[in-house]
């Protein structure tokens, strides 16, 4: 008899040598989104910040996705959100999405922003999808054609 495959969520170190993978792919597949470079990846040491909480999704060990929830005064920011190209499409996306807002409101977040880029279909429709809107650009955020901010204020 087959095993059902295990889905844990779990504060991980972005630097292991289990999630560093996983980052570079997303770096990668950043890089093939947006060719002209003008994207600008928050590196794994801002991730370790004692202001970072970093959770992966693990499938019986395997980091398969991850995501980040950065502290700021006022507001909490989602960085560094990915899912394996060969999970997508199961909703992985977001059940990742419902543990980092989870993590914001155990912190005792009330507003979580984001950026994301236009060529990112699929991330602003599960955006739209979990209540997150459109704002002005916020934090070292700027107006830019490719970019697109948005925030979701927790009850």
């Amino acid at each position: 008899m087959l095993k059902a495959p295990q889905l844990h969520f779990a504060i991980d170190d972005p630097a292991s040598s289990e999630v560093m993978p996983l980052i570079e792919q997303l770096d990668g597949y950043l890089a093939e989104l947006y060719p002209t470079g003008n994207i600008h990846p928050v590196p794994v040491e801002e991730l370790k910040q004692p202001n970072v909480t970093f959770l992966t999704a693990r499938v019986d060990g395997l980091p398969v996705a991850c995501g980040a929830c950065v502290w700021h005064a006022g507001y909490v920011e989602v960085k560094r959100m990915y899912v394996l190209p060969a999970c997508r499409g199961l909703g992985l996306g977001k059940q990742l999405l419902e543990a980092l807002e989870k993590e914001v409101r155990r912190g005792g977040g009330r507003l979580i922003r984001l950026e994301t880029g236009t060529a990112q279909a699929e991330a602003l429709e599960l955006y739209e999808h979990a209540g997150y809107r459109r704002c002005p650009p916020f934090g070292e955020h700027h107006a830019n054609p490719r970019s697109v901010c948005m925030e979701k204020a927790l009850a």
